[in-house]
């Protein structure tokens, strides 16, 4: 039986991997298929489509490359590090120990839970080499290549309740919980910092005047990130490449295993 429990979650595998598969060639022909446009040429394809009656209407899938830039209310503050930024993301993990009773014997293992993690939504912009800027949507998509600037783990201190002291939350009491109890906390903070070369695919629209890249309204890819495209482009095509000798391998190992647990 544990045999043909293997074999199957091979094939499983498998079929998760030829859907990401198609997902990176589906972002590949994206990336392949755009035109990255400067500011001035989509303020003039905007233009067009005003005087066209269509004011407000303007939607167009492109690809903008420039330096990321703050609102204007001014940079945002990481929570951990408070580094400035133009978009973070933190999360925190409880690493613990759990007590188990086997046979008589008790056995200990560690594990690992999300206590919290939180994304900025806050937009920002891009502003190319003449100090022209387009507006950034992030709608809490998680960009490529990010600059990671808090990394370390705390152990729990003793007594009661748990405390983040770099948040000035208070947790509920992690430390006897039952069967389990808490070794300490990993933190991890990732920024973008205002000046980061960015690369991103998106819609460009003037949906609340000036123009925004987001999300496209009727699907479509939307990618953020620090790297080229060129160096994006390389990245998915040697992902697609081993992820397409991968889901052929787990595939017919599965298949071949799956046989064999039902031979015998």
């Amino acid at each position: 039986m544990g045999v043909i429990v293997v074999g199957v979650l091979l094939i499983l595998a498998g079929i998760g991997g030829f859907f990401y598969m198609r997902h990176t060639k589906s972002q590949l022909h994206a990336m392949i298929g755009t035109e990255t446009l400067s500011i001035p040429r989509l303020e003039e394809d905007r233009r067009i489509s005003d005087g066209l009656g269509a004011r407000g209407g303007f939607r167009r899938t492109s690809e903008v490359v420039g330096a990321a830039h703050p609102r204007p209310e001014g940079p945002l503050v990481s929570e951990i590090s408070k580094t400035e930024c133009v978009w973070y993301r933190y999360e925190v993990r409880r690493q613990y120990e759990r007590v188990e009773y086997r046979d008589g014997r008790r056995r200990y293992s560690k594990h690992t839970e999300k206590v919290t993690e939180h994304t900025s939504y806050d937009g920002y912009a891009l502003i190319d080499a003449q100090g022209r800027t387009i507006g950034v949507d992030p709608n809490g998509t998680k960009p490529e290549g990010v600059e990671q600037t808090v990394n370390r783990f705390e152990p729990a201190s003793g007594g009661g309740s748990q405390e983040f002291a770099l948040f000035g939350i208070q947790l509920p009491n992690f430390l006897n919980s039952g069967q389990n109890s808490t070794i300490g906390f990993e933190y991890r903070e990732w920024v973008i910092r205002p000046g980061q070369r960015m690369y991103i695919l998106g819609e460009v629209h003037d949906k609340i005047g000036p123009l925004v890249i987001g999300k496209p309204e009727q699907g479509g890819h939307f990618i953020i990130s620090t790297g080229t495209e060129d160096e994006l482009r390389r990245s998915r095509t040697q992902r697609h490449k081993f992820l397409a000798i991968g889901v052929v391998a787990a595939t017919v190992i599965g298949v071949i295993v799956t046989v064999i647990g039902i031979v015998r």
